[in-house]
């Protein structure tokens, strides 16, 4: 499925209007070098639409990639007037990348709501969000928010514990319409972290489980001992000599730290999406429906002090989840209703 240029500006301005844009606002979009001009031009002119003032920041390339591979917080670095000039916005819309960044966070701390938007059209299209899907989100965010251990199992012999109380409750519904709020379109699920040293156990990755950046298939399980909030030894095949080899060419102890955990919501998500060619950075993974997700380094986005520019987004099937007593995901089912699709 492709969009031709008006369905991307009408796509656009619905996502808008569900970000409470109005004539009185002002929107900036944030842009670097030549990367993702169609999105830029389309939101722009969805910004007009609405009667919004709308202008485009967008800056050379940064040195070095970032998380993900993307460098748009390194853009961004030292850029006093290009900082002002955004935190002036009602909302920014971020094309660049710059979660887990100072910036993001000093402009947040303006009040300005951000929405980042990389996705291909097709899944943005697709994975458009919905009503029930915030509520389902929000149902998830206020129950890891009262939390303080949550622990989840698998076949494989997952066996890991957080203590939770820490750090905040997050959730991801895909729009943002509150002062200050980051989202990331699409997505769908809610996550939090443990303290820095209050993680202890054994995750294994099993056949079939995602690795982000990589945006491939676990082809033989991937054993990671944790101990103290750290991860202490990596154990397997060819992926796990890949993992460990990957995060070893940071040359940073942090990169070995954990960072965020949760679940995913998004019952339109596609777990075979990279099988099936679909581009995009991953997003379809991360908010399937009854994952896991574990994830490795930074934790700036909490609250935290681990800055590690090393982040894996580690999302695993057919898990078992529990949040204190509460029995939340039974391999890979949803179970509280007021988070459960009708019919899952």
């Amino acid at each position: 499925m492709s969009l031709r240029s008006s369905e991307l500006v009408a796509l656009f301005r619905r996502e808008l209007e569900l970000c409470q844009v109005k004539p009185d606002e002002t929107v900036a979009v944030l842009t670097e070098a030549e990367r993702q001009s169609e999105y830029a031009s389309a939101f722009m002119l969805a910004a007009r639409d609405l009667g919004a003032q709308v202008f485009n920041v967008n800056l050379l390339p940064g040195s070095g990639a970032g998380v993900l591979g993307f460098s748009g917080a390194a853009a961004l670095t030292g850029n006093r007037p290009a900082i002002e000039a955004l935190k002036s916005a009602d909302l920014l819309v971020d094309l660049m990348f710059l979660l887990f960044s100072k910036e993001q966070l000093e402009i947040q701390q303006s009040g300005t709501r951000i929405l980042l938007c990389v996705e291909p059209p097709e899944v943005l299209a697709r994975l458009f969000p919905a009503a029930d899907l915030r509520e389902r989100v929000e149902a998830a965010e206020r129950r890891l928010a009262n939390g303080h251990e949550l622990r989840f199992k698998n076949h494989a012999g997952t066996d890991v514990t957080y203590k939770l109380g820490k750090f905040p409750a997050l959730c991801e519904y895909g729009y943002t319409d509150t002062p200050g709020r980051w989202d990331h379109w699409p997505s769908g699920f809610a996550f939090t972290g443990a303290g820095e040293t209050e993680v202890n156990g054994r995750v294994v990755m099993d056949r079939g489980d995602i690795i982000y950046p990589f945006a491939s298939y676990v082809r033989d399980p991937i054993d990671f001992t944790i101990r103290d909030g750290r991860i202490v030894e990596i154990k397997g095949g060819l992926d796990a000599d890949l993992l460990r080899d990957y995060m070893a060419s940071y040359r940073d102890p942090q990169a070995y730290g954990i960072s965020h955990i949760g679940w995913g919501l998004n019952e339109r998500a596609n777990w075979t999406c990279h099988a099936q060619g679909v581009g995009g950075i991953g997003m379809e993974g991360r908010a399937f429906y009854g994952n896991v997700l574990f994830s490795t380094g930074p934790n700036t986005e909490l609250g935290g002090t681990n800055n590690t520019a090393c982040h894996l987004d580690l999302p695993m099937r057919n898990c078992t989840l529990y949040l204190d007593d509460e029995l939340i995901v039974k391999d890979g089912a949803i179970m509280p209703e007021d988070m459960r699709v009708p019919g899952r």
